[in-house]
């Protein structure tokens, strides 16, 4: 009697599945495992504060810094930027819309460019503090906006690109 490839593959499987059961079932008779009465190692937690609210936390010690914040870092920063937007005073936009004179602009204004509805739903100006959230993480100030930029993560970088941002104004907004 001659079996069919399907007929030995399942037989295949069957055996290794039996053995499978086997081997644990014997290895749970032989081996009893206990738990252990304390941690091996403390894992290192950090603290559920810092976890809470880091935009809080990056946000004071931004507009901590702005006011001594240097404009040559954050050119430098912003060349990531430049790829999606342009800095010309009457530039064209770009990916993104031209960001010259953006601190105190209202939000999703910007002409000949179309903003994304979640930008449009945001309301009021760019602030300094909106600028800052916004720079942290794009897509948690505005869920649902089209740039696909990730944020910038330390506080100085932040401040600088901001510093720079104001800076590109024929009259710069006051410091907060």
């Amino acid at each position: 009697m001659r079996f069919s490839i399907y007929e030995k593959t399942g037989f295949g499987f069957l055996v290794a599945a039996c053995l499978v059961w086997g081997v644990d079932f014997t290895g749970n008779i032989l081996v009893k495992a206990e738990p252990l009465q304390k941690a091996v190692f403390m894992a290192a937690k950090a603290p559920a504060a810092e976890k809470a609210a880091p935009a809080a936390k990056a946000e004071g010690s931004v507009m901590a810094m702005l006011a001594d914040a240097d404009t040559g870092a954050g050119q430098k920063a912003f060349k990531k930027c430049k790829a999606c937007h342009s800095t010309d005073k009457g530039g064209k936009n770009k990916v993104g819309p031209n960001l010259w004179d953006i601190v105190g602009k209202a939000k999703a204004a910007g002409s000949g460019f179309k903003y994304s509805d979640a930008l449009k739903g945001l309301g009021g100006d760019w602030s300094y503090q909106d600028l800052d959230a916004f720079l942290v993480s794009p897509k948690a100030f505005a869920k649902g906006t089209k740039m696909s930029f990730k944020g910038l993560s330390k506080a100085k970088d932040r401040a600088a690109v901001i510093a720079y941002l104001r800076s590109l104004s024929d009259q710069p907004k006051p410091l907060p």
